[in-house]
């Protein structure tokens, strides 16, 4: 009786993996030291919204890339965030850094509105997923402008903060780092688990995933909960460094297709890509602000042509293309899994063979 050999378990490459801690250790010393070197305000600016905008990212592609469902409509948290804490801040009269406090119920708002969006939104699928998210965004954003505790077309002033005009952007680059570090701690956990091969098999086939027992609509509606309330906090963050919030700012349709653009240029689905696209498109986006030459909504142009380009050739993005760039230079055009082989004697032949002679021995008695 033949036996099979066990494949091997790929045993994984500790040099590579010392090389991948030892990258991420000094990520993570370059972003603590970064408004130390360079404490210049104009330069901490980048940093603060690059931060942000990798939060925000990050959240967008906790439920849209691990589902596939693309949202429009990652606004509506991001501005009820930055509303919820410049309304309570006004209501409650609560002045300077106790307005960090409001971080928690401006996430607990965001998770509030994601359970009715999500519950009307989920019921369909992809396509007709992303006309809805564009229509409830557009609901918020008429919300802000005419109902009077918003502020109207005014909108809202944060609270004054006094802290040093030379320094005043450094805490608010840490208080974005911690969010960002938190999103992609969040990102990174639920890949890892059970929860996120529910979401991925969600994404690959939602009727197969349906049929090996996946809960989907609960499935979703929980990433979905979960990216709302971390962009909720995120927004509320933005609100207070900038100190004001309108309708056209807080519910900016912009803001979506910006976020839709890192996480497709960085690498749709991926943890690192959104991060990546962020720490590209971002302060790309605030240089081209500043110059002349792309005043208006030029700068807008361009990132459309840039999404058009990253779309039709390098649609997975810059992150899976160069791994599958480096898998392939390490491995020379060999394949990445041994095929397994049989040992022991050969099968013995049935049919017709079997009875004019022994059967032909292969080389090697592989297959």
């Amino acid at each position: 009786m033949s036996k099979e050999r066990r494949r091997p378990r790929a045993m994984p490459d500790r040099g590579t993996t010392s090389l991948k801690f030892g990258a991420l250790l000094a990520l993570i010393a370059i972003a603590i030291a970064f408004p130390q070197v360079y404490s210049n305000p104009a330069v901490t600016n980048y940093g603060v919204f690059a931060m942000i905008y990798v939060t925000a990212a990050t959240a967008w592609n906790i439920f849209s890339g691990n589902t596939g469902y693309i949202s429009l409509g990652q606004a509506v948290f991001y501005g009820s965030g930055a509303y919820t804490m410049g309304i309570a801040a006004r209501d409650w009269n609560i002045t300077g850094d106790s307005v960090f406090l409001l971080l928690p119920l401006c996430g607990l708002v965001g998770a509030v509105i994601a359970v009715p969006f999500g519950l009307v939104a989920l019921r369909v699928r992809r396509h007709t997923f992303i006309v809805i998210t564009i229509a409830f965004f557009f609901i918020f954003q008429l919300m802000a402008f005419n109902f009077s505790f918003t502020g109207g077309s005014s909108g809202l002033q944060s609270p004054f903060l006094n802290w040093p005009t030379a320094t005043y952007n450094i805490p608010f680059y840490y208080i974005a780092l911690a969010f960002a570090a938190g999103a992609i701690a969040i990102a990174w956990l639920i890949r890892r688990s059970r929860f996120g091969l529910q979401l991925r098999a969600i994404r690959d086939d939602e009727d197969r995933a349906r049929g090996l027992g996946v809960r989907a609509m609960r499935v979703k509606l929980s990433a979905f909960l979960i990216s709302g309330t971390i962009t909720a906090m995120i927004g509320a963050v933005w609100f207070y460094y900038i100190n004001q919030v309108e309708p056209q700012s807080g519910f900016d349709p912009i803001f979506d297709l910006t976020l839709v653009l890192m996480a497709f240029l960085g690498g749709y689905g991926s943890i690192s890509g959104p991060v990546l696209g962020a720490l590209i498109i971002e302060p790309l986006t605030l240089w081209l602000n500043t110059q002349p030459a792309f005043s208006g909504y030029l700068s807008e142009i361009l990132l459309g042509v840039i999404f058009l380009v990253v779309v039709m050739f390098l649609p997975r993005g810059i992150v899976p293309t160069s791994g599958e760039l480096i898998t392939k230079v390490r491995t020379r055009g060999r394949p990445a899994v041994i095929p397994a082989t049989r040992i022991g004697p050969p099968a013995p032949a049935t049919g017709p063979a079997s009875a004019s002679g022994p059967s032909s021995v292969s080389s090697g008695g592989g297959r």
